[in-house]
């Protein structure tokens, strides 16, 4: 994960990762770093893929989930790559094997043309997240200037890196930010109680910058109904493992505390994406 020094990791997503680089010994590109113990968290499992429509591939993710027992494998395709590569997303993760699976190569391809990492572009495009699929209840808003820009936040009181994410942020205009209370609790067992006092709280986003600034929670018993548990739960079915993590408006995930600079270039990246397929979506319906 190329913002795993800028996020802390779900213990759960470690032992996954640990797992991986074990079952392929050149796999350390997915190996997390080694201060998050691999205890396994309760997770709700995500639904389960369609099978690819092509019959080679459709064979090839069977013969994939022989190999890695429990793992969900998805978007098996064929590349143009080295004669014809596979590629499969295993878990949240792109590999690429050959039509037998007897070979896996973890790592990125890119194009020496356009010095683009096309693993990462492809990886970030199959990992995207349905905006309008998002339960935008459990999180609290702030409103930045004009809000016209829409920012997701996946956070924890307690993780480090969400603090100084929330100092980048500081510089940001214009912008709606949702964020969405995401304690990792066998990291910091007291992040879920904070959370709750500061959903309970009559101003949310006061609690939520008071916290920030000072240490404070609200005083009240944070036994409002507040919608922890089933942020965790979501979380963990869109496969965030770390925190923070932002969703920007093409759906697009990454973790990790951003410079201002790079999240204002994703978010410009997603309105022209957001853009690029509204523009798709109305020629094709002429």
């Amino acid at each position: 994960m190329s913002n795993s020094l800028t996020a802390t990791l779900r213990p759960g997503a470690a032992a996954l990762a640990l797992g991986l680089a074990l079952a392929l010994p050149s796999a350390h590109s997915l190996a997390a770093p080694p201060a998050a113990t691999p205890n396994a968290a309760p997770a709700s499992k995500p639904a389960t893929p369609a099978a690819p429509a092509d019959k080679d591939a459709a064979a090839l993710q069977k013969l994939l989930e022989q190999k890695f027992p429990g793992a969900q494998v998805s978007n098996v395709s064929k590349t143009n790559y080295f004669g014809g590569l596979y590629e499969a997303m295993v878990e949240d993760k792109l590999v690429y094997t050959d039509r037998k699976a007897d070979y896996v190569i973890v790592g990125s391809i890119y194009d020496t043309t356009s010095k683009t990492n096309l693993t990462e572009a492809r990886q970030r495009k199959l990992n995207r997240v349905a905006l309008d699929k998002l339960p935008m209840e459990l999180s609290f808003k702030r409103v930045k200037g004009d809000g016209s820009r829409k920012l997701i936040i996946f956070s924890d009181a307690d993780c480090p890196f969400c603090h100084r994410l929330e100092e980048e942020m500081r510089g940001l205009d214009n912008v709606t930010i949702y964020t969405f209370l995401f304690p990792i609790d066998q990291l910091h067992p007291d992040a879920a109680r904070k959370s709750k006092q500061i959903w309970c709280a009559p101003n949310k986003e006061k609690a939520w910058n008071d916290f920030f600034a000072t240490g404070a929670v609200p005083a009240n018993a944070g036994d409002c109904g507040d919608p922890v548990e089933r942020t965790q739960m979501l979380g963990q079915s869109l496969r965030i493992n770390a925190t923070p993590t932002l969703v920007f408006e093409d759906g697009s995930i990454v973790p990790g505390a951003l410079p201002i600079a790079q999240i204002e270039q994703e978010m410009a990246n997603a309105q022209a994406e957001v853009k690029k397929v509204a523009q798709s979506a109305a020629t094709q319906s002429k």
